[in-house]
């Protein structure tokens, strides 16, 4: 059989290839994004609970009605924006699912969508696994800011969508309140959708909130904010999260999810909507990591490798140029048959491969393990 493929130069994902490494060396992994640590007794206690309940069918295609009014009361709390929890939220199989449904549903052969790069991987594929065409915008180490007056260029009359992401991912920088105030005046005087990727929301660091989407009311009239429950909750292999959007656009959202996972598992959405209840938990998130990022520094120090400031999320970014020269691709291969740490190389976030000689590590991890990481890399 002839097949045409719809994404011919995507492989397998730089985080599956480098854990994969680590497993095969035996190294310690700061590459991949997710914890070393379980989540809360009383949140597994809460699913255990409403699967003896009996909930264990489907539940309503929009998600559960718990969940989704507790997460309006969260975010009007927070954001001081007052959404309809049946008509605004809707739960999903995670963050990459939630981005990867938006893209879908607004996006058709030729539309162009801008991404700010580096960027998370599974934007650019959702783009063109539909037709669109992914434009590119990049931002440079160590500061990693946007010239919005630069971006805006890049707009023409097929631009459908601005895909942002904050805290981001790999950086580790913010958006502030200059951006949202830049991206707004872009937006709203043309005909194009913002889709943010929030699924660090609560990982701001430094004394900074968190500039969501849903502070900027002129923005939300044509905005999707994406959120991660896993990230919050340190259950990445739940895969729960939910996207929040006006009536109009979450309407045509929910007719393509329906037909993409139709719902998303019924007791633990029970479980978190009741988990939330008590937000003190989520609140403290922002400092639990802000400890864990200045751990991993501290353990660092006295090395070659130079610390490139993280705001934000569970990532830390590392320059290696004293180091050396090789491509970061070849740099986090060797550390870790050599050095016994996988890391993971920030080119492969940039369509152009762009190399800066800046590696990404995860510090969503024990102070054992992070103390060990730290040990190692001081020695190169």
């Amino acid at each position: 059989m002839l097949l045409s493929s719809k994404l011919p130069g995507i492989g397998t994902s730089i985080f599956t290839v480098m854990s994969a490494m680590a497993n095969e060396h035996g190294a310690i992994n700061l590459s991949q994004g997710f914890p070393d640590f379980d989540c809360s007794d009383r949140l597994k206690g809460l699913v255990e609970k409403y699967m003896r309940l009996g909930y264990n069918q489907y539940a309503p295609m929009p998600g559960v009605p718990a969940l989704r009014k507790i997460m309006a009361e969260k975010i009007k709390a927070l954001y001081g924006l007052s959404v309809d929890p049946d008509t605004e939220i809707t739960v999903t199989a995670g963050a990459t699912q939630a981005l990867f449904c938006a893209i879908s549903t607004f996006i058709r052969p030729d539309d162009e969508v801008i991404l700010v790069e580096p960027a998370y991987d599974c934007y650019r594929p959702a783009v063109e696994v539909n037709g669109g065409r992914p434009v590119t915008y990049e931002m440079s180490a160590p500061d990693y800011t946007i010239d919005w007056r630069l971006l805006e260029r890049l707009i023409t009359w097929k631009t459908r969508m601005i895909v942002v992401n904050t805290p981001h991912n790999p950086t580790g920088k913010t958006l502030k309140n200059s951006d949202w105030r830049e991206l707004q005046h872009i937006a709203v005087n043309r005909d194009i959708i913002v889709l943010c990727d929030e699924a660090y929301e609560h990982l701001v660091f430094d004394g900074q909130r968190h500039e969501s989407l849903l502070r900027y009311p002129k923005i939300f009239e044509r905005g999707l904010a994406v959120f991660s429950f896993g990230k919050t909750l340190h259950t990445t292999g739940w895969k729960l999260g939910c996207i929040v959007a006006p009536p109009d656009l979450t309407k045509e959202f929910r007719k393509v999810h329906q037909f993409n996972v139709f719902a998303v598992n019924t007791p633990m959405q029970h479980a978190v909507a009741e988990f939330f209840e008590e937000p003190e938990e989520y609140l403290a998130l922002n400092g639990f990591f802000e400890k864990k990022r200045d751990f991993l520094l501290s353990a660092m120090k006295g090395s070659r490798f130079r610390p490139i400031h993280s705001e934000g999320t569970y990532f830390q970014l590392f320059d290696y140029s004293a180091i050396s020269d090789e491509a970061d691709t070849e740099f986090v291969k060797r550390l870790i048959t050599e050095h016994g740490v996988a890391a993971i190389p920030v080119s492969v976030f940039y369509s152009s491969r762009k190399n800066e000689r800046v590696i990404r590590l995860c510090f969503a991890k024990t102070e054992e393990t992070l103390a060990k990481a730290g040990e190692l890399l001081k020695k190169i």
